[in-house]
């Protein structure tokens, strides 16, 4: 069976929802987890009339940016640890958080993906689309999608 599962997580309260399960998932069959948080890129700055500047330095928005991966991080494995499964952490910046997602497992070596699914339907999941159904389109691993 699995023995390595990556859990991306967002920190929302579906996320944390899943990182619980996840936990208990990977107790059951005895697999390690990884938990992984997409950190958002430094936004492009558009100029010229009308536009809105941000005042916040690249540097500042990774700073930010890592303080709130770890916030994130720290809660899911102190699940993890809590019910006695092995766990590590990891995150990356990325302007396409499905594909840092679907990197992530390869980095890792994970057998399984464990995700949310934030449970878009009809036109606005047509049109939006979601990181979960990218992951599912793009990734070789087998994905397992919680709601």
């Amino acid at each position: 069976m699995f023995k390595h599962i990556l859990v991306p997580t967002d920190g929302s309260a579906l996320s944390t929802d899943t990182v619980k399960k996840a936990v208990d998932f990977a107790r059951e069959i005895g697999a390690k987890v990884t938990f992984f948080y997409a950190k958002p890129d430094y936004p492009v700055a558009f100029y010229g009339e009308g536009a809105l500047i941000d005042p916040t330095t690249p540097e500042k928005f990774a700073e930010m940016a890592d303080k709130q991966a770890g916030e994130i991080l720290d809660a899911a494995a102190a699940q993890a640890r809590t019910a006695g499964v092995a766990c590590a952490t990891a995150a990356a910046a990325s302007d396409a958080p499905y594909q840092a997602i679907i990197d992530a497992a390869a980095a890792s070596g994970c057998d399984l993906i464990f995700m949310a699914s934030h449970g878009r339907r009809g036109l606005s999941g047509l049109l939006l689309g979601s990181e979960t159904q990218k992951v599912l389109t793009h990734s070789k691993v087998p994905v397992l999608v919680y709601r």
